[in-house]
C-alpha cells in the first residue's frame, strides 16, 4: 500500500481503524494502488491514466448521485459513455486517451490482477452505459467511493507536482548561459534513478545529435547511390501501451528499445515482439555495457537451456548495447549548436507528453 493511500485511509476511517485490513478487504482499493506505481521517481511503472480516469469518471457522478444509497444504486443502469469520456478527457493528462479502458482493459485486469476470472466485472458494461459493480463500493457496509475519490485526485496531484518540478528543471537547463553548465546539468538528470520519462527523451535528444552528423551512402545500384544522413525520430509516446520501438532511424531501420536492467526477460519480449528484428537496448543503467551484455548472453543461455536455435534467436537479435556512460560520453563530444539543438528537442517532447504543446 503506498503511504498516501494508507494516510487517505487513516484519515477517513480513523487511526484506530485497521486501515490494513480495510484495504486488504478492497480489491477496488487493491487494484488502484496496484496501477500508481508512477508516483515513485525511479520508477518505470506507466501513468495508467486511462484505466485510473474509467474508474474515477464513474466515482465522480456516483458521489454525488449515489453515496451511501445502496438501494437506489441497485436500480440504476449506467452512466452513458459520452459522459464519461468527455469527462476523463477533460482531466489532467487525459486529453489523448481512447475508450479501451472503459470497454474491456479495466475488467480484463482487474481480474488478472486482483480478483478471479469467475468473479464479477469491475465495470459494469450495458448497451453503452456503465457502472462500478455495487459488490466492489462497500467494504463492510461502508461505501468507500469518496476514498477512491480521494486516493485518484491525491495520485493526480502527486503526478502534477512531479511534472512541473521537471518542467521548472527543464527550463533552468535551457536558460544556463554556457555549455559546459549546459552538458553538467543533463549529466546529472541521467542515472539510474532518474524518472523514466526524462531519461528516454534526454536519451533521444542526445542520440538524435550524436548520429545526425553521419554520412551513410545508400541507393539500388552503385550509379544511384546517394548521400544522407542519418536521423533518429521518436515513435511514440514514453511508457505508451502500444507494443512499440521507441526509436527509428531512417534510412538504415535501426530500432531502439529504452529499458532497465530489472527484468532481462522483458528484453526478450521486445525482441520477440518485432519478430527477432535486431535491437539496440538504451540501457538506465550505469554499468558498463560490457557487463551488460554478459548478463543478457548469460541469461540467454539459461533460458534456451542449451538449444542452440533459441540462443542464436535472441543472441543475432541484440545490435548495440547503450548505457549511462554512452550517453555521457556522447553528450560530452557535442558542440555548442548540437547541444542548443539537443535542449530544444528535450522542451518540445516532454511538453508532449504532458500535452502541453502550444
Amino acid at each position: 500500500m503506498k503511504d498516501f493511500v494508507k494516510k487517505i485511509l487513516e484519515e477517513q476511517l480513523g487511526r484506530d481503524f485497521d486501515v490494513e485490513d480495510f484495504y486488504n478487504s478492497s480489491p477496488l482499493l487493491k487494484y488502484l494502488d496496484s496501477k500508481m506505481g508512477a508516483v515513485h521517481g525511479n520508477s518505470k511503472s506507466r501513468r495508467s491514466l486511462a484505466n485510473i480516469y474509467a474508474v474515477y469518471s464513474i466515482i465522480y457522478f456516483y458521489v454525488d448521485e449515489f453515496f451511501s444509497n445502496e438501494e437506489s444504486y441497485k436500480n440504476f443502469d449506467g452512466y452513458e459513455y459520452t459522459k464519461l469520456f468527455n469527462f476523463y478527457r477533460g482531466l489532467y493528462g487525459g486529453s489523448k486517451l481512447q475508450n479501451h479502458a472503459l470497454n474491456s482493459r479495466v475488467n480484463g485486469e482487474f481480474k488478472n490482477k486482483v480478483v478471479s476470472e469467475n468473479d464479477n466485472d469491475l465495470i459494469i458494461i450495458n448497451n453503452g452505459k456503465y457502472a462500478l459493480h455495487i459488490e466492489y463500493l462497500y467494504v463492510d457496509g461502508i461505501d468507500i467511493s469518496k476514498i477512491a475519490k480521494k486516493v485518484i485526485e491525491q495520485y493526480i496531484t502527486i503526478l502534477e507536482l512531479k511534472d512541473n518540478k521537471l518542467i521548472g528543471d527543464i527550463n533552468l537547463l535551457i536558460n544556463l548561459e554556457t555549455t559546459d553548465e549546459k552538458k553538467n546539468k543533463l549529466k546529472e538528470l541521467l542515472y539510474e534513478d532518474s524518472e523514466a520519462r526524462i531519461f528516454e527523451i534526454i536519451s533521444y535528444a542526445i542520440l538524435k545529435n550524436h548520429y545526425k552528423n553521419t554520412k551513410v551512402y545508400i541507393g539500388y545500384s552503385i550509379k544511384t547511390l546517394k548521400e544522407e544522413y542519418l536521423t533518429l525520430y521518436k515513435t511514440g509516446r514514453t511508457n505508451a501501451n502500444d507494443g512499440g520501438i521507441d526509436f527509428v532511424m531512417r534510412p538504415l531501420g535501426r530500432f531502439f528499445q529504452v529499458t532497465e536492467v530489472n527484468n532481462y526477460d522483458k528484453y526478450l519480449l521486445d525482441i520477440d515482439k518485432v519478430m527477432h528484428f535486431p535491437i539496440t537496448f538504451i540501457i538506465k543503467t550505469e554499468k558498463t555495457k560490457n557487463i551488460i551484455q554478459s548478463e543478457l548472453i548469460d541469461y540467454i543461455n539459461k533460458k534456451s537451456k542449451g538449444m542452440k536455435i533459441i540462443e542464436d534467436r535472441y543472441n543475432n537479435a541484440i545490435e548495440e548495447i547503450i548505457t549511462i556512460n554512452e550517453l555521457k560520453y556522447w553528450l560530452e563530444e557535442l558542440d555548442d549548436k548540437s547541444i542548443n539543438n539537443l535542449l530544444r528537442d528535450i522542451d518540445i517532447y516532454y511538453k508532449l507528453e504532458l500535452n502541453i504543446l502550444s
